[in-house]
Formats: C-alpha cells, sequence, structure tokens
C-alpha cells in the first residue's frame, strides 16, 4: 500500500542539521566510521528524534548518516519528526514504531521493521495510522509502502497486526467553512491513495 505524494513535506533543514546522540555506553571503530551506543539511546538531529535500546550510526565517505536503532526485548523503538507546513497551518507530526528503525540521511528514508507502526499528527489529533510488518517511509516525496506478512509460517508475533496484514486508518479531510465544493486551497493537504495488490 502507498500514498501519492502530499502537499506536506518532511522538514527540509533537519538533513543539514547534526546528529547528536545520548546514550549509556559507545563503542567507536574509526577505521570503519562506525559508531555502537547502548542503553537508553536518544538521537536527534533537526526535528528528528530517534529513541531505542541500541543505535549503530555509520558514516560515508561523503558524509552521509546511516542509522539502525533496536528496541528493548519485546518493545519498539521510536521514532518521529515535525513537517514543513504553510504559515498559519496547523502543526503536523509524523511518528513511527518498530522493533528496529532504520534511517537512511543520504535517501532520507525510515524503515520500520517488524510490529511497524505509522502515524500523523496534526497538532495532538491523530488523523492517520497505519500498521504491517515493514513500513518504509520516504521524507521527500511523502510516500511510503507497507507490506504485511507474506509468508504464513512466519510467526505472527512479526506482522504489524495480528492478522499478518496490512491496516490503515483515514481520517476524513476537513470541511471547508463555506461548504463542501470548494476547492482546496494552496496550503490544503491531499492525499491520493492507491493500493497495491495483496498478496497471495
Amino acid at each position: 500500500m502507498a500514498f501519492g505524494p502530499a502537499v506536506v513535506h518532511a522538514e527540509r533543514a533537519d538533513r543539514d542539521k547534526p546528529m547528536n546522540i545520548e546514550a549509556d555506553a559507545l563503542r567507536h571503530d574509526e577505521l570503519k566510521q562506525i559508531s555502537v551506543f547502548t542503553g537508553n539511546v536518544v538521537m536527534t538531529k533537526g526535528t528528528i528524534v530517534l529513541r531505542g535500546a541500541q543505535l549503530e550510526v555509520r558514516q560515508d565517505p561523503d558524509g552521509f548518516q546511516f542509522g539502525t536503532v533496536t528496541a528493548p526485548a519485546g518493545k519498539r523503538a521510536f521514532f518521529r519528526q515535525k513537517r514543513d507546513s504553510a504559515p498559519g497551518a496547523p502543526h503536523e507530526f509524523v511518528e513511527g514504531e518498530g522493533e528496529v528503525i532504520e534511517y537512511d540521511g543520504k535517501a532520507d528514508i525510515v524503515k520500520f521493521i517488524r510490529r511497524g507502526e505509522l502515524r500523523r499528527y496534526r497538532d495532538t489529533t491523530l488523523t492517520d495510522q497505519v500498521n504491517g510488518a515493514l513500513i518504509v517511509y520516504n521524507n521527500l516525496t511523502d510516500v511510503f509502502t507497507v507490506d504485511g506478512v507474506k509468508n504464513t509460517s512466519t510467526p505472527s508475533s512479526t506482522a504489524g497486526t495480528p492478522s499478518g496484514r496490512v491496516r490503515m486508518t483515514l481520517t476524513p479531510k476537513e470541511k471547508p467553512a463555506d461548504g463542501p465544493h470548494r476547492r482546496p486551497g494552496p496550503s490544503a493537504r491531499v492525499m491520493r491513495p492507491y493500493c497495491a495488490p495483496v498478496p497471495n
């Protein structure tokens, strides 16, 4: 399942912000340019927040950063990012959880792996929610894809839902104050969903 581009996009300035990490312990390999943080890890990068039990950070020769966050046993790691919005419009946020979260700073893609969940908020109001075994979210295009458990022999605990199928909740778009037939303005958020075929 995927969604076409929306008007609201990720906070563009986040890509150029420094990555700040707090943890109980750190192991750094200068030769491989890999750092492993363990224990109550909190990473911030602009408006991006990542939390989990362990975070492995790698930096490529071009300076792009890649992070893999692992949750404590039985729990899920956490992701949150503010969205760009028009002046005067409500603030929008994206939150997600998964047993493993992968952040690709070069492609600006976030993956929520095993028991994945992605939520959108307008201020403090939950507007959309999707669950699946694997959620891939593209910050640049605001497109995400969701996979359920394709193999029935896969334990249901790895799925986003007990049935192993993708599940989504969409909140109806707010109606304009002067009637339902008004065309959306430049700051309106328009979502154009389309569904990929469900695997057998």
